[in-house]
């Protein structure tokens, strides 16, 4: 084998280790992706989701999709962008740019924007074909216990009953 022909070889094999690193999932582990859509691509901070419109989604005669699934898809791919086991949406400022319809598939694309301590500021995108359908800012947070197992207090400063 000539000396080219093993550098080459050496090469390609240190390309091979060169690939991405593998992402998992953190959140939202037993969410419906046949209601919310499911993952095709997932990065650290970024995220790809395709919805494929279901008759369940449908919200009339014309086939028009509910809007509350549209947010639905939306707001899981910003949480798979944040990708910690305990975000929690606390704010979103969306515009619904055109009707989805019935047998549509809509590709949203979330990029986290902003990281400030626990927060997180996630910019969400939806597009039907070139068309985009959806544009949305998620504000979230990170807590360290499950949102349903927090601490909270009362007016008076006093803690509240939650479930341990």
């Amino acid at each position: 084998m000539a000396i080219q022909e093993i550098a080459d070889e050496d090469l390609e094999i240190a390309s091979d280790i060169e690939t991405k690193e593998e992402v998992l999932v953190n959140t939202r582990e037993r969410i419906n992706q046949y209601l919310c859509g499911e993952i095709t691509l997932i990065e650290n901070g970024y995220v790809e989701l395709l919805l494929v419109t279901q008759a369940e989604m449908v919200a009339d005669d014309i086939g028009l999709i509910h809007s509350g699934f549209i947010f639905s898809a939306a707001d899981y791919t910003a949480m798979l962008a944040v990708n910690e086991h305990n975000v929690v949406l606390v704010a979103s400022d969306c515009q619904f740019l055109s009707p989805v319809k019935f047998h549509d598939e809509v590709k949203f694309i979330a990029k986290v924007r902003h990281k400030e301590g626990r927060k997180r500021n996630v910019h969400v995108e939806g597009y039907v074909l070139d068309i985009k359908v959806f544009e949305g800012e998620f504000k979230t947070v990170v807590t360290d216990r499950h949102v349903l197992k927090l601490h909270l207090l009362d007016e008076d400063g006093e803690h509240l009953e939650s479930e341990e």
